[in-house]
């Protein structure tokens, strides 16, 4: 059994960590609940445009650059993690996901853009990183996403890459964050058999089709970038909110079990002194 000093130093040591975590896990809230806010006030807005604009069937006649559909041979990937740790297996699971896709993707020129520190030091050492946007994560703004997804799409429609795909936590609630790996660009065509039982719009479209259209498809994938990083974000704080009350948890089951340790400890200590003095009374009356 350990020492009554070993006992006291572990009980400080975990108590100061519990102080730690559950101060983490307060700002973590906070800043998770200004996150949870923006992704529900962007999400309508985003699926609502994206619902006008599958409403316009594409073809020959209405296209965009943005739809265009080529033979795969340079692929850009983004990859959404975090500027900072201890959120569980947030970052871990965003890094290995992006790690078999460029696997699959091993005959085909791949190059990486990152947003976030844990995912910018992991895949710069491949050689394969293009460019890291670390600071959009701390306060992102539509203008400075938006200027990240111009980009993009530039490259795109430039011919410097036949697809881009973007790996991210989608938010679901603060213990749930959903793996994706969303196609951002070719445009995705929409669902040739639509759902019976779904109602759609009458819309009028002016002045026409193809207008709106190659108007309202970059704005759209603007707004789905935005909306990308702004569910990565409240996933990153919900996951740490989440692996910090795990963590104060734990803290509180350990400083149970090292005060019944140290209960135990002094116990024994005191029966030993006592009979150490019973003992020296007898040998001393004998």
């Amino acid at each position: 059994m350990a020492n009554l000093k070993e006992v006291r130093t572990r009980i400080a040591s975990v108590s100061s960590t519990q102080q730690v975590t559950s101060a983490m896990k307060m700002v973590s809230a906070a800043k998770f609940r200004r996150a949870q806010n923006a992704i529900f006030g962007m999400r309508p807005y985003a699926t609502q445009l994206s619902d006008i604009i599958a409403e316009i069937p594409v073809d020959e006649e209405i296209h965009t650059p943005y739809h265009t559909t080529r033979k795969v041979e340079r692929v850009l990937l983004v990859v959404v993690a975090s500027n900072k740790g201890l959120c569980g297996a947030f970052n871990a699971n965003v890094l290995k996901a992006a790690t078999s896709r460029i696997d699959q993707y091993a005959d085909k020129q791949v190059d990486i853009i990152t947003l976030g520190k844990r995912a910018t030091e992991q895949f710069a050492k491949r050689g394969l990183l293009r460019a890291s946007y670390d600071e959009l994560l701390d306060n992102p703004t539509f203008d400075a996403v938006a200027a990240l997804a111009d980009t993009i799409m530039s490259d795109f429609c430039n011919k410097r890459y036949d697809r881009v795909e973007i790996i991210y936590n989608l938010f679901k609630n603060s213990l749930t964050q959903i793996l994706t790996n969303e196609q951002f660009l070719p445009v995705a065509p929409a669902n040739a058999k639509p759902d019976k039982n779904t109602t759609h719009a009458d819309y009028l479209f002016e002045p026409s089709k193809e207008d709106i259209l190659r108007t309202m498809v970059p704005l759209s994938l603007r707004s789905q970038f935005y909306r990308i990083i702004l569910d990565s974000v409240a996933s990153e704080h919900g996951a740490r909110m989440t692996a910090m009350q795990k963590a104060t948890d734990n803290a509180s089951e350990l400083l149970k079990e090292l005060r019944i340790s140290y209960n135990k400890a002094r116990q024994a200590s005191i029966t030993n002194e006592i009979i150490e003095i019973v003992s020296g009374s007898e040998a001393l009356n004998n």
